[in-house]
């Protein structure tokens, strides 16, 4: 009977060590790399507006424009427009909602297929799709004739 105990106080001293021991490593929490494009779809009347995919070529580090912002401080982000614009990016030509007599479902159909094919490819290339997220921006009255759609997509993946 006491080897039994015995054996069960051993067995029982190894696993804790063995679960100390594998709680004791240290891995490195995984990095991620981040990326988006943004979709602009237009919807003027008459086929006059611009519609585009855009992804941007040029990494930022939003540190340098960012400045804090507390009630006993009064200063001003005063980052310069110029740095912070991008020059170099992608810019995928879509077809415009309207033409000169209305809804055109076959540039519908076409915008669909080209983001399609973007995705894919950036799933194809590792990037993991995260999120979507889409707004518009109209005035909305009556007389409204101008808007645009503007869906964004962000990816990650380990670097």
């Amino acid at each position: 009977m006491n080897n039994v105990r015995l054996s069960h106080f051993i067995m029982g001293i190894i696993l804790i060590i063995a679960i100390a021991a594998f709680n004791q490593r240290n891995e490195t929490p995984p990095k991620f790399e981040f990326t988006s494009f943004t979709v602009v779809e237009s919807i003027i009347p008459n086929g006059i507006g611009r519609s585009r995919i855009i992804n941007s070529l040029e990494p930022r580090d939003y540190k340098e424009y960012t400045s804090i912002k507390s009630p006993g401080l009064q200063s001003r982000n005063k980052s310069d427009r110029q740095e912070i614009r991008a020059n170099e990016y992608e810019e995928t030509k879509l077809l415009n909602f309207f033409n000169i007599v209305g809804i055109r479902f076959q540039n519908i159909a076409a915008n669909d297929a080209l983001i399609n094919n973007k995705v894919s490819t950036m799933l194809n290339d590792g990037w993991e799709l995260v999120n979507i997220v889409a707004g518009v921006e109209a005035v909305g009255s009556e007389d409204d004739k101008n808007g645009i759609y503007i869906t964004r997509f962000y990816f990650k993946r380990s670097s």
